[in-house]
């Protein structure tokens, strides 16, 4: 796909599987099952999508899935299929040849492949050429290991990486470099950020959790990993502002079938997707 003059590609690090109360939150199963079928253990599969951005001499990469580094009782939990370098190589880009990692935020199935472990152990950045970026608070949230949402967050992930000078923390708001800047999006997290990528008058959005699916666009359906329920709604009023009346691409991190799309509202004023026709 194409923004402007930047190329886009989504590429994927394959499936996982999450429980469909943890995915749909206070939404009973008898409305969200309509939408996304469970198996036998509640599971929903869920997708992992990233963003790979080449133009003006760059490569960007935004997000970098769950990676191969989960513990043995997260990975059987999990069942993660770890396909991002595979999807890279078939996208013709080798790990070396990324320049800048953005990282919307911390959670493990967000920021996975930012490292590899080597044979002895040692952690290793993915991309070694590449300078990273992520939100400050959520690098502050996952050094407290709160009783809420420690599991989301995995050390080996990011704290190497601040700690050599590779990744640097965001405050929010900032222009990682023309036409690919970060705008915080409270609600999932307190940091969360989403990625606007921006070029020749035309916008396309990574809203990373905020909107994890298209089964999602509803104010209400949030997912129950969400810290702050009421600002997830709050600010998804505030993303719509913008994205539909601009008809933004919405890049969507978790929706295994629809990774991309524009959102619109029906004359009803029901909030629903379409295809995007163009970039």
């Amino acid at each position: 796909m194409r923004v402007g003059a930047l190329d886009l590609t989504i590429v994927s690090d394959g499936t996982y599987f999450l429980d469909g109360g943890n995915f749909f939150g206070i939404i009973p199963k008898a409305l969200w099952q309509k939408r996304a079928q469970p198996d036998e253990l509640n599971r929903l599969v869920v997708g992992l999508n990233s963003v790979l951005i080449r133009g003006a001499g760059k490569t960007v990469l935004i997000e970098t899935g769950i990676g191969n580094k989960l513990s043995e009782k997260m990975a059987r939990n999990f069942a993660p299929q770890a396909k991002l370098l595979e999807n890279l190589r078939a996208a013709e880009c080798e790990p070396e040849q990324v320049d800048i990692v953005i990282n919307s935020h911390l959670h493990f199935d967000h920021c996975g492949w930012n490292t590899v472990r080597d044979a002895a152990g040692k952690v290793l950045p993915t991309f070694p050429n590449a300078k990273y970026y992520a939100p400050r608070g959520e690098w502050e949230a996952g050094k407290l290991q709160r009783e809420r949402d420690a599991v989301s967050y995995i050390s080996d992930n990011y704290d190497p990486l601040i700690d050599s000078g590779q990744m640097k923390l965001l405050e929010g708001g900032e222009t990682v470099l023309p036409g690919i800047s970060v705008e915080t999006y409270p609600g999932h997290t307190r940091s969360m950020c989403a990625v606007h990528i921006e070029s020749e008058g035309k916008h396309a959005c990574y809203i990373s959790d905020l909107i994890p699916t298209t089964n999602h666009l509803d104010l209400t359906w949030g997912m129950g990993f969400d810290l702050f329920p009421l600002e997830t709604i709050e600010n998804k009023k505030r993303f719509y502002a913008r994205a539909i009346p601009e008809k933004w691409p919405v890049i969507f991190t978790h929706d295994p079938k629809i990774p991309v799309a524009n959102v619109e509202r029906t004359p009803e004023g029901r909030l629903n997707y379409k295809p995007v026709v163009e970039f």
